[in-house]
């Protein structure tokens, strides 16, 4: 039929030019962020004076606000929201728009930022995948199916994993539609996942055992369950209560403009704060996990407990100071710290296990915990590690610590279920 060739070429289309926008947003993240701190950030800014700190997250903040005022379709959009919003007709996206995204994404990350660039890349995709959608002229049933071939694409390309790319579309905007269109987000994801190789590098596990299963990681996984409930129900209500204290500073008499000032001044100041204590408390959180899974460095529980405080408080200013980025890479840091420190901390009672195992374990059960992508963890953990002592613990942890944060939080919106704070 001829609407299945045009889907046909629509997947690979999308893939490709997904693949070169997200290669495009990445470098030019990677640029802006050596280009404002003058180097390597995590080196150069626990040399550079705060008042310089200040003047870049805050002036940065405030172009991506004012960015926003002026333009509100660049600020982050949830897929979900993208599919349905398109579907009612409700929302369209120009190339100007998706340009604005980026640019605002960019500066957001690039200047220190908490929040990740995976949320933006899947929309990158859906945008693209909607406009050759219109030009191929498929009918509008098809809307879903092309915003989640174009949002696999976009996470493809951004973490190099095809499967990853291809379950996270799939646990976010096309599970009805699995059975019959399931080929062309494969097609979407790997025309991505192939540009992007040639030109971005993914988080790559060095210790991998594959098959061969060790049972101190097995028994003491029952021990990490709390451990890792613990944590997110910590992110969860406190990222909650700096969101609606921030919030309550912002009086609803400002006009746009001060508002948007005001924002700024306290999102830029208090992130240039985070960066100056630690810059591994800012920006997405990549660096980390890489470092963490694959024991780069060592680090002393107390300095772990002191980053994952940063990077919450980090992440909640972030998203209060309208920076334009996901959840994704952010949360994995987070749930990599606590796996990590959970391991040093087994070695101090002899445990024969090493920290970066429980890194990865961490990472892949904190995003798909917060976020709801079981499936997506799962395979997360299986293209990040191609260990089945990171996969079958994430599988089993990911299942039990979901259903026990269910009981007291309302995890499509991240908030406690019980009564906001006062």
């Amino acid at each position: 039929m001829v609407w299945k060739l045009k889907l046909f070429l629509l997947s690979v289309i999308t893939g490709v030019l997904t693949g070169i926008a997200v290669i495009f947003y990445v470098f030019l993240t990677k640029a802006l962020s050596y280009l404002f701190y003058l180097g390597e950030p995590l080196t150069t800014i626990p040399n550079l004076p705060f008042w310089y700190v200040f003047f870049i997250t805050t002036s940065s903040i405030l172009v991506v606000n004012l960015i926003i005022l002026y333009n509100e379709k660049a600020k982050e959009y949830g897929i979900r929201e993208i599919s349905e919003a398109l579907e009612k007709n409700r929302l369209t996206f120009s190339s100007s728009d998706l340009i604005m995204k980026i640019v605002a994404s960019s500066l957001s990350i690039g200047s220190g930022f908490a929040v990740g660039n995976e949320g933006p890349s899947a929309a990158i995709g859906a945008i693209i995948a909607c406009k050759v959608k219109k030009f191929f002229n498929l009918p509008k049933e098809l809307l879903k199916v092309a915003i989640g071939i174009g949002a696999s694409s976009g996470i493809s390309a951004v973490f190099v994993s095809p499967i990853t790319g291809i379950l996270f579309a799939v646990e976010n905007v096309a599970y009805s539609l699995v059975k019959d269109f399931i080929g062309f987000m494969v097609l979407g994801s790997f025309s991505s996942f192939l540009i992007a190789l040639m030109y971005l590098k993914p988080i790559i596990f060095n210790y991998s055992t594959g098959k061969n299963i060790h049972l101190d990681y097995l028994v003491s996984l029952f021990l990490f369950i709390p451990v890792i409930s613990g944590g997110i129900y910590v992110y969860l209500t406190l990222r909650d209560k700096v969101l609606f204290y921030l919030n309550s500073l912002a009086s609803e008499k400002l006009s746009p403009l001060q508002r948007v000032a005001l924002v700024s001044v306290l999102g830029g100041g208090t992130v240039a704060l985070i960066l100056k204590v630690s810059p591994y408390g800012g920006f997405s959180g990549h660096e980390v996990v890489s470092a963490l899974i694959n024991g780069s460095f060592h680090l002393p529980l107390s300095v772990i407990l002191i980053l994952v405080l940063l990077r919450i408080v980090s992440n909640a200013v972030s998203l209060y100071s309208n920076a334009v980025g996901g959840l994704f890479i952010t949360l994995m840091s987070i749930g990599a710290l606590i796996g990590y420190g959970f391991g040093e901390w087994l070695k101090t009672f002899n445990f024969s296990v090493e920290p970066f195992y429980f890194a990865a374990i961490g990472a892949a059960t904190f995003v798909g915990t917060v976020m709801r992508i079981p499936f997506t963890a799962v395979v997360l953990a299986l293209e990040l590690t191609y260990d089945y002592n990171v996969v079958v613990p994430t599988g089993f942890v990911v299942s039990v610590v979901g259903f026990l944060a269910s009981l007291a939080f309302d995890l499509r919106k991240g908030f406690l279920r019980r009564s906001r704070p006062s």
